[in-house]
């Protein structure tokens, strides 16, 4: 199972960032539903890890170590892009933004995943906050 990968370019980030850009990014709803997450770097490194060590078997959670709620992860891409985000952002409006399946089934739902068995096999994330992913994606893509 992944969680929502922060890349540099498209996924989750790619379109959540130009409402941030333009000012109109907020948190939807109440902001405390959980968002899985994990930066492109660290699922291409724990897939990596989950190839190569025969001591992992079975369904394994590529997530960051954190799960962030939705206002964390607001307010951390806000920061990034020095934006304001104090307006939440209406969910009829992010349905018809970002797609209906997006927001029923990410941004709305909620899901706090952990990563157990990748931590308890070692695995060193790069980026262990949600705050720390969105920086590393962002410089990456400048």
């Amino acid at each position: 199972r992944t969680g929502q990968v922060i890349s540099p370019s498209g996924g989750f980030l790619g379109k959540e960032r130009p409402l941030f850009q333009f000012g109109l990014g907020g948190k939807v709803g109440d902001g405390r539903q959980y968002l899985s997450w994990i930066s492109l770097d660290d699922h291409v490194s724990a897939m990596v890890k989950i190839l190569t060590d025969d001591t992992i078997t079975g369904p394994v959670n590529l997530t960051g170590p954190a799960p962030a709620t939705n206002a964390q992860f607001t307010k951390a891409l806000a920061e990034a892009l020095h934006r304001p985000a104090v307006v939440p952002f209406p969910t009829p409006i992010a349905k018809a933004v970002l797609g209906p399946e997006l927001v029923d089934e990410t941004i709305c739902a909620g899901q706090r995943v952990k990563p157990a068995k990748l931590l308890d096999h070692g695995f060193e994330f790069r980026d262990t906050t949600i705050a720390e992913s969105i920086a590393s994606a962002l410089a990456q893509r400048r």
